[in-house]
């Protein structure tokens, strides 16, 4: 069974009313699913997305959205290789900032983060 993103592209044209992805959407989409199975210890594949609270999937599926968006709109300054480079006095480094945090080897806005940790699902041990 192929994997499927937590937000398809109906999702985001439709509910999320997203404009930014076009053609590549699923692309982007499925892989900010991967990021969001990474930064939640693959808890809701365990799980299973609909044996989550209606609370916890509403918040998944727009931080999915959020998220890729985020992904395609800096995708040349995510793959660069290097942490950070000076020409002619000015300079510029990735890794933290005050919006974007890095989790897990994975860069994401702090709010969305923020957001993702409200479902309970980012915390290192759960009981």
């Amino acid at each position: 069974m192929p994997y499927e993103p937590y937000a398809n592209e109906s999702y985001y044209f439709g509910t999320f009313q997203g404009k930014i992805l076009s053609d590549e959407a699923d692309k982007y989409l499925k892989q900010a699913s991967r990021h969001i199975d990474s930064l939640t210890y693959n808890r809701i594949v365990g799980r299973g997305f609909s044996n989550l609270t209606e609370f916890q999937q509403d918040i998944i599926r727009e931080v999915c959205c959020k998220q890729a968006e985020f992904e395609y709109q800096n995708k040349e300054v995510f793959d660069m290789i290097l942490q950070g480079y000076s020409i002619n006095g000015v300079s510029m480094q990735f890794g933290e900032a005050w919006n974007v945090t890095t989790q897990k080897g994975i860069p994401m806005r702090k709010d969305v983060y923020e957001q993702l940790c409200q479902t309970g699902l980012c915390c290192r041990l759960m009981r």
